[in-house]
């Protein structure tokens, strides 16, 4: 080839490719391949350097899984552009992340955390933003038609919880927050232990963000009673706080104090009269047991029901590696923290949708849409499939946006959680008995 013809067919090249990236508006994305397409953005907001519950690993996994896809060439084509919000654990930092999202075009919130359900769903709800994968926390999560769950939410959390409990606790006590979203929860953990025709719990209010409770830990243990008695916390980031003024204690008559006890005799919840303790995934995970002490920790022998897996199981093992590849210096990210995996799964439900979308440009109303419309997303074992096609929807009163109401049953042995019993636990009828 002449040196004449080369350049000739260099300029070509360039003028095309110009052309290309002049009616597209950007550039061909590293690693894409069907010419260039448009970055999708989305936002990951969570509480962070609060008083009460912080999720900084949750917009931090978010970061990760953009930082793991674009190293890949983005999703289909895609580069995946991640908005990161601090929620500050109120309504005005709420509905100013949601109002944020709509200013900068974000097509989806995905993986976040807030109770404030009220606050930002109205805003994503007039702009039709889809909220993808919320942690569950508040129930607008699972009334507003924009909002595409992952899990059961505290509703399934409490309600497996108190079946749970039903076999080895004869009475429970349940110190939970005082407010609107913490009154639903005695509810929802007396209908799983009517499921073995046990007792209602006795309900014990807490400030959220309390310095101590003595005064609850001391009523709880005191209601619970000293043969088989069982005390449940639900107070987030609070729990451990709670169970260390438990732990602190006076003694009772033969000299036992409150604790979990190591579980024997096939988790029979028999502790020589001592009270055991229990929780939920989210109040008490992996990284409050490690910091608490790991087999040494207040919570060796607790019950505890999760969403999903135990953090050692290999269906994790992709996430894991994308951690320790995109995220391995960054310690917010923990991949046994129940904020990190549900962010995990949340933005995998973003991946599959857009590869099945196949398009150059991704708008909220076209992953809405084809969400409603009944895509499947697989979470390879992490969860039972996904889709939200009405007859996929739970219809529990407050809760009709369930489609996720299994639980897994997890316990601290040896200072890690581990099943309690093998796969899921289907609550779903549990919860549609609750008042």
């Amino acid at each position: 080839m002449t040196g004449r013809r080369l350049t000739s067919l260099l300029a070509y090249i360039t003028t095309s490719a110009a052309g290309a990236s002049l009616l597209t508006g950007c550039g061909v994305l590293p690693g894409a391949t069907g010419g260039s397409r448009e970055p999708v953005t989305v936002m990951t907001w969570a509480p962070d350097q609060t008083r009460a519950t912080n999720m900084p690993g949750m917009p931090a996994m978010a970061q990760a899984f953009a930082r793991w896809v674009n190293s890949q060439g983005g999703i289909d084509g895609h580069e995946l552009r991640v908005l990161t919000c601090n929620e500050h654990n109120s309504t005005a930092g709420a509905a100013a992340c949601a109002r944020r999202a709509v200013r900068e075009n974000a097509v989806a919130v995905v993986g976040s955390y807030s109770q404030n359900g009220r606050a930002f769903m109205a805003p994503l709800e007039a702009a039709g933003i889809p909220y993808i994968g919320g942690y569950g926390i508040s129930e607008d999560e699972f009334t507003s038609p924009l909002s595409y769950p992952v899990n059961g939410g505290q509703a399934s959390l409490i309600a497996g919880h108190g079946i749970q409990l039903a076999g080895s606790c004869r009475t429970v006590s349940l110190v939970r927050p005082d407010t609107l979203a913490g009154d639903r929860l005695p509810e929802l953990l007396n209908s799983g232990l009517r499921k073995a025709s046990h007792r209602g719990a006795v309900d014990i209010p807490a400030v959220e963000d309390a310095a101590e409770y003595t005064a609850q830990a001391s009523r709880a243990r005191e209601k619970a009673g000293e043969k088989q008695g069982c005390v449940t916390a639900v107070l987030g980031e609070r729990t451990q706080t709670f169970f260390d003024s438990f732990r602190r204690l006076p003694e009772q008559e033969g000299g036992e104090r409150g604790r979990g006890g190591d579980v024997r005799g096939g988790d029979s919840g028999e502790e020589n009269g001592a009270v055991r303790i229990s929780s939920v995934l989210g109040s008490v995970g992996q990284p409050v047991i490690d910091r608490t002490g790991g087999a040494h920790s207040p919570f060796e022998g607790a019950f505890v029901t999760g969403w999903y897996p135990e953090a050692g199981d290999r269906s994790w093992a992709p996430m894991r590696k994308v951690i320790q590849e995109h995220a391995f210096a960054d310690n917010r990210v923990d991949p046994a923290d129940a904020g990190v995996q549900t962010t995990w799964i949340a933005y995998t439900v973003l991946k599959d949708v857009i590869e099945a979308l196949d398009d150059d440009t991704i708008s909220a109303s076209r992953i809405a849409h084809a969400l409603d419309r009944g895509e499947r997303i697989d979470t390879g074992g992490l969860t039972p499939t996904l889709r939200w096609k009405y007859e996929d929807l739970l219809g529990a009163p407050g809760y009709p946006r369930i489609v996720n109401h299994e639980v897994t049953f997890q316990v601290v042995r040896k200072g890690r959680l581990v099943a309690q019993k093998p796969g899921f636990v289907d609550v779903g009828e549990t919860v549609l008995s609750a008042p």
